[in-house]
């Protein structure tokens, strides 16, 4: 069933639109899960009122004005990510190490030296990074039996008048979308066999985003802080696919298998502002209240797709290839603001307990100012009706168990930003959330320390496999060894 050639319909949809910039990017580049310190690890990153840690130049930069000295500190950090998925009732894992460097931080404090000339008795200045998202992992996708395909959407935008050079023109080149000139649409062999394909997609993820601040930070009478940060974030984002399908029953005439590969890279850059403000009414109790700007980012994605598929027809079989173009396209990204309101209390000079919860309305990310001037008026609709504000928790403790050593524990809550019924009408998808578990040890001496925390964290969502897929069930295990090493001086 050798396609028909029809030239010039392909020749009038060539000018459409390749890739688009949506809701799975506008999150991937909004939801952040810090990095910073060991110690910070260790207690869930609850450190809005605490302070006096790097990390807090990140989530309320008056936790610097915490600092009585200067101090210099350098994490490096080593992991392991696995991901689970069960996708038509067949499960599969992949996992990948990492290795990392997600913080370095130097705190100059000026110190009044007891003179008491006024009320503000120091003044404490930072820079450094702190990172605010991983993205490296490995995924893999698989099922023996499935109920529809990858090119059931590109035969359903062809037949709507939508054609790309990265989908629809791929798939014609291949062979794997059809034209029947007498009823004058578009098909697919899988589809016309009833489906029953087996299919496999795996996805390869690279990258981070980090955060480079400058922050400020001044101390009334050690009882009101005051600090501001203005954080650049610096974003570099890596994703390939490869989807198989083929005819493993071989019960689908003419149509034996097909690849489709997809390359992407993220690059830009972004800025915000953070104003925090802590609170000692005693020298147990500090309160805490931290607002995140935006971040405005201008951000530029490279792309390209192929595909190769393998035919047979009644005179034999053939391979075909076919390339997209090389692609890239500049747009604006706006992330959503930030509250942060946080308690702590310190037990004499032998523990701690502090709390911080985040509010963050996702639904007001905005992508904007496309390369073409398009103004992504459907994409930010969707986005609004996709995802919802959430409270995320974190929640630390520390135990000090001589002057030179500390336990360390913490727990983090991280509601999913999505609107159950908007991913699926038949699945229950209540259960995607995120949470992570952690622990440490910090040793004091002197003008030294060095702190270790272990971390814990599960991320449980859902997606599809490609456009009008079953939902996929995606469990991201990470376990991270962070260390710190510090001076005081």
């Amino acid at each position: 069933m050798k396609k028909i050639q029809y030239l010039l319909v392909v020749m009038l949809f060539m000018s459409a639109t390749a890739i688009g910039q949506n809701l799975v990017d506008g999150l991937r580049y909004s939801d952040y899960k810090i990095q910073g310190t060991a110690r910070s690890a260790a207690m869930g990153n609850a450190f809005g009122a605490l302070g006096g840690d790097f990390t807090s130049a990140s989530i309320n930069p008056a936790g610097l004005g915490i600092y009585r000295s200067s101090e210099f500190v350098l994490t490096p950090s080593f992991g392991k990510t696995s991901v689970d998925v069960n996708y038509l009732g067949e499960t599969t894992n992949e996992s990948k190490y990492n290795i990392g460097l997600p913080n370095v931080g130097y705190v100059t404090n000026f110190g009044d030296n007891g003179t008491q000339n006024g009320s503000m008795v120091g003044l404490s200045f930072g820079v450094g990074y702190n990172r605010l998202n991983n993205f490296n992992m490995k995924r893999m996708v698989e099922a023996r039996d499935a109920n529809s395909t990858l090119l059931d959407d590109f035969v359903a935008n062809a037949n709507n008048d939508v054609w790309s050079n990265y989908y629809e023109e791929l798939a014609w080149q291949t062979d794997l979308l059809i034209f029947d000139e007498e009823n004058g649409e578009y098909f697919n062999d899988i589809a016309e066999a009833g489906y029953g394909q087996s299919q496999r997609k795996s996805y390869s993820q690279k990258g981070n985003i980090d955060e480079f601040l400058i922050s400020m930070a001044a101390n009334f009478n050690h009882r009101f802080y005051l600090g501001a940060t203005v954080g650049i974030h610096n974003v570099d984002f890596k994703e390939s696919t490869s989807l198989f399908e083929n005819d493993v029953n071989n019960e689908i005439p003419f149509f034996n298998d097909y690849t489709f590969n997809t390359y992407l890279n993220t690059t830009g850059t972004g800025f915000n502002v953070k104003l925090g403000a802590i609170f000692k009414p005693t020298d147990d109790l500090r309160f805490g209240v931290a607002v995140h700007t935006p971040t405005f980012y201008r951000l530029h994605d490279y792309f390209d797709n192929t595909m190769y598929s393998y035919i047979t027809f009644d005179d034999g079989s053939e391979n075909f290839e076919a390339l997209s173009p090389l692609g890239d396209y500049d747009y604006d990204l706006t992330t959503p603001m930030k509250a942060v309101f946080s308690a702590a209390y310190v037990i004499g000079k032998s523990a701690i307990i502090s709390l911080d919860y985040e509010y963050v309305d996702y639904s007001t990310i905005k992508l904007d100012d496309g390369g073409n001037s398009y103004d992504f008026f459907d994409e930010n609709q969707e986005i609004k009706n996709a995802y919802k504000a959430v409270g995320n928790l974190h929640v630390g403790a520390e135990y000090r168990l001589s002057n030179e050593l500390s336990l360390r524990a913490g727990y983090e809550h991280y509601p999913s930003p999505m609107n159950e019924n908007f991913q699926s009408s038949t699945m229950d998808t209540s259960d995607a959330v995120s949470s992570a578990i952690s622990g440490g040890l910090g040793f004091r001496q002197g003008g030294f320390f060095f702190d270790v925390a272990y971390k814990h964290a599960v991320d449980k969502n859902y997606a599809e496999v490609y456009n009008g897929s079953d939902l996929a069930n995606f469990e991201i295990t990470k376990d991270q060894l962070i260390m710190t090493l510090g001076f005081r001086f």
